[in-house]
């Protein structure tokens, strides 16, 4: 690859990947916790809140980024309280790169986690609480080591949901290079303008980390 072919790749590769690991862990987070509520707690419209949660999942990323744009655009029902305070809008910024990849990637995340909570029998945390360890301490020293291994799971899945992540990205926070051009959308880009040569190389490059993801997640899944 010429030096001009990597000053090309760089921008959104560099992008791509801030954007995913900020994502990563902001879902980890979150996800890892709404799981852990889900698996362990009885609330109402527990079984609606998990529909919405979950929706981002099977709803076409075009669609969810529409509506994050009515929601938090500038002229959006939150976005516009936004930018009368602030005098900023999140729309075509680095941040709606990243709020996008969130969106969409933390169902991934909520329902794995979920899952590997669901796996952990309950009756250990119990003796941990009877031992008089709080309930954070035993999630923190007894649920969330066994659960662990699905938990890194979903985290990894979320990172490659995220760098791939497109539809959303492209409706909030459109296709500015070097400022929110992410890996999917520079190649869309490159494509639609006979730029081949740029596309294969991002198609290269997405390929192997997107191949690489599969084989650590692979390789968490049969960890003993």
């Amino acid at each position: 690859m010429t030096i001009a072919a990597l000053e090309a790749v760089w921008p959104p590769l560099r992008l791509s990947i801030q954007v995913s690991l900020i994502s990563t862990a902001l879902v980890a987070i979150v996800g890892t916790a709404l799981g852990y509520i889900f698996s362990r707690r009885h609330f109402a419209a527990k079984d609606v809140i998990d529909a919405v949660l979950t929706l981002p999942m099977v709803l076409p990323p075009t669609v969810t980024g529409y509506y994050l744009l009515i929601i938090l655009g500038r002229h959006g029902i939150i976005g516009r309280y936004i930018y009368d305070w602030t005098g900023w809008t999140l729309t075509f910024t680095w941040q709606a790169a990243v709020t996008a990849s969130f969106v969409v990637s933390l169902p991934l995340m909520f329902k794995t986690a979920k899952a590997a909570v669901d796996s952990v029998n309950p009756e250990l945390e119990k003796v941990s609480l009877l031992l008089g360890k709080g309930e954070m301490e035993t999630f923190w020293r007894v649920t969330l080591p066994l659960a662990g291994k699905g938990v890194m799971a979903g985290i990894v899945l979320s990172f490659a949901r995220g760098i791939g992540e497109f539809g959303a990205t492209i409706m909030l926070a459109g296709n500015i290079p070097g400022k929110t051009a992410t890996m999917p959308v520079s190649i869309y880009s490159a494509t639609q303008s006979g730029e081949y040569a740029l596309a294969n190389s991002l198609v290269a490059i997405l390929t192997v980390l997107s191949l690489s993801v599969i084989y650590a997640t692979n390789r968490l899944s049969r960890r003993d």
